[in-house]
């Protein structure tokens, strides 16, 4: 099967793939995220999709394990451990006082820092913010695996250094 006829038929499942995104996320434009996750993977990894198997039953697996990917990925970033038995009055005082709206600002200074990143830098920064694995990353841009590590490199410490006003911010 050549690549263009396996896209076709990865694209006449889009609907019940985004039903079944529905079932997942219970939201629209995170359902459509979904799908379209699942078929850039689909489509970046044809080449392990057996002719003859199920097609169908190959991408909801893709979509499953994507979601809970996406999931672990949310719950490890949101989460707050404490080693301790108590929280510290410093913590609750910060916590407490602590002004949601000045979180929009620092998302703007975040996303300005990401913008002045150039696409050779971006593009693997960004995917590999996003879950995906350097090998991933190597295959999906074409480039050697060397390099995708040393530009994801390149482009933390340009972010550091654009957003060292927030480096004692939570200490």
């Amino acid at each position: 099967m050549t690549r263009f006829e396996f896209n076709t038929l990865v694209v006449q499942h889009t609907e019940s793939l985004r039903g079944y995104a529905l079932h997942f996320t219970r939201d629209d434009e995170d359902a459509n995220d979904l799908v379209q996750d699942t078929m850039l993977k689909a489509v970046t990894y044809h080449g392990k999709f057996r002719e003859g198997t199920n097609l169908k039953g190959w991408l909801y697996t893709i979509m499953k394990n994507t979601f809970i990917n996406h999931y672990r990925r949310f719950v490890k970033t949101n989460s707050f451990v404490s080693q301790s038995e108590e929280i510290s009055s410093a913590h609750l005082a910060y916590s407490a006082t602590k002004n949601a709206g000045e979180n929009k600002f620092v998302m703007e200074d975040i996303k300005g820092a990401m913008a002045e990143l150039s696409d050779e830098y971006y593009i693997p920064f960004t995917m590999y913010f996003e879950g995906y694995k350097y090998h991933e990353i190597s295959e999906h841009l074409q480039i050697p695996i060397g390099t995708v590590k040393t530009r994801i490199h390149v482009a933390r410490r340009t972010m550091k250094k654009a957003l060292g006003a927030y480096k004692y911010e939570r200490s």
